[in-house]
């Protein structure tokens, strides 16, 4: 029994050192999304920061594909000593875990899950010459012409794709989904005239609907975004309790030692705060949230469960 003890306490005296010395080298920063979009601009905007509170480096690398699931996999299968972190959303794992069907982690157990870092709507955009106006009209006329409006999203099991299904659903009408391969070619093919309407996370397109590009016809979180305030939310517009947003988290592998992460959490508390992160990212429609540990692994089991019946009522797959 003493053996026992002696060696639990001496495999507990290198974590207790790393932990005490961290972080000792640069943190290298997974973003499972490619460059420009809002992963990655939340991502490189954290990594500033928490490079100069923590005084290391913080290296952003991507990692895209699979819907996020190859840069996550990356990171489940990297060492657990707070080096390699994560920054993703509600698609790389509350929706990846039902729309998949093959995945090769459980984003439950096999990440410890340091911090939310923002909450972040998805828009109902069209063009300004579309004959709707706003979300009652929108429907109005998807009724009147049943499986002629098609709607656009950033790809099959993406949270468009399901804000998209749920809006269906809710609404009793009938659209045709129409996925890409990423935002920038659904906002080209959307300007074109080519789709009715897009559902893209909010901060991709703020500029085209502040430059009257774009018609913003209703926000798809439950309260209204403070980057533009007057617009409705899809649940003011009729559908009550219709709420689809996008969440964003930091993550390191399952087994980082628990004063890493708690180093990790509070930096990035305090990097949340700091006016030029706030002002960056509040003015693309991000609303910051940070978390507890336990808060985030919370939210995320209860968004996959939600998810998963969405899904399962859509009949969505991604092989």
């Amino acid at each position: 029994m003493r053996l026992a003890r002696a060696l639990f306490l001496g495999a507990l005296l290198p974590l207790a050192a790393l932990a005490q010395t961290y972080p000792a080298k640069p943190i290298r920063m997974i973003v499972p999304w490619p460059p420009t979009g809002t992963v990655d601009i939340l991502g490189r905007t954290l990594a500033q920061k928490l490079s100069d509170n923590l005084g290391q480096t913080v290296l952003v690398e991507n990692r895209a594909g699979a819907n996020g699931v190859i840069g996550s996999e990356v990171v489940a299968r990297s060492a657990a000593d707070g080096y390699t972190i994560l920054v993703d959303n509600i698609t790389g794992h509350a929706i990846n875990a039902t729309m998949q069907t093959k995945m090769p982690f459980d984003s439950l157990r096999d990440f410890a899950h340091v911090s939310l870092l923002a909450w972040v709507p998805d828009g109902v955009v069209s063009l300004p010459s579309l004959p709707a106006k706003n979300m009652q009209e929108l429907i109005a006329l998807a009724k009147a012409k049943p499986g002629q409006i098609t709607y656009a999203s950033f790809g099959v099991g993406s949270s468009a794709h399901l804000a998209g299904e749920l809006l269906k659903t809710m609404a009793g009408i009938d659209m045709l989904h129409v996925p890409y391969k990423g935002g920038q070619p659904a906002i080209a093919d959307l300007l074109a005239g080519q789709v009715s309407i897009y559902l893209p996370v909010l901060p991709s397109v703020v500029a085209l609907v502040k430059a009257d590009r774009l018609r913003l016809l209703a926000v798809t979180s439950a309260k209204r975004s403070s980057a533009l305030p007057d617009v409705p939310t899809v649940a003011e517009s009729g559908l009550a309790g219709f709420e689809a947003s996008n969440w964003f988290g930091l993550m390191t592998p399952a087994g980082t030692p628990p004063d890493i992460v708690a180093r990790l959490n509070a930096e990035t508390a305090k990097a949340l705060q700091a006016p030029e992160v706030r002002a960056r990212l509040g003015g693309l429609g991000c609303e910051i949230q940070s978390s507890t540990p336990q808060e985030f692994q919370a939210l995320l089991r209860s968004e996959t469960e939600k998810w998963a019946k969405v899904i399962k009522a859509s009949g969505a797959r991604v092989e």
